[in-house]
């Protein structure tokens, strides 16, 4: 039997948002990315201060587990609110600014 090649040489552009090039509309799109990119914040700040994931917890207010959901990218488990808390509980206080 004969295989086929396949052309996967074929590129997209991207539209700038991840989440709105896997379909979601654009007000929910702009949500995930705003999630997604102060989560990795948040985790860079923990990583740069060396904070265990239990030191890191008690900073934060909670549990290991969750502080480990943290690490682990898992964007689905955690609200804009609940990071935005994070990032202020590490004395990094979120700015959401509106385009011009």
């Amino acid at each position: 039997m004969r295989k086929t090649v396949r052309d996967e040489s074929r590129i997209t552009a991207s539209s700038g948002n991840v989440f709105t090039d896997l379909g979601f509309n654009d007000a929910e799109a702009q949500v995930l990315a705003l999630r997604a990119d102060l989560m990795a914040q948040v985790e860079q700040t923990i990583k740069a201060r060396r904070l265990t994931q239990v030191s890191a917890a008690k900073v934060l207010g909670v549990s290991q587990s969750r502080v480990s959901d943290l690490t682990r990218g898992k964007v689905e488990k955690f609200s804009l609110d609940m990071l935005v808390t994070f990032a202020a509980k590490l004395g990094k206080p979120a700015k959401i600014e509106l385009a011009a």
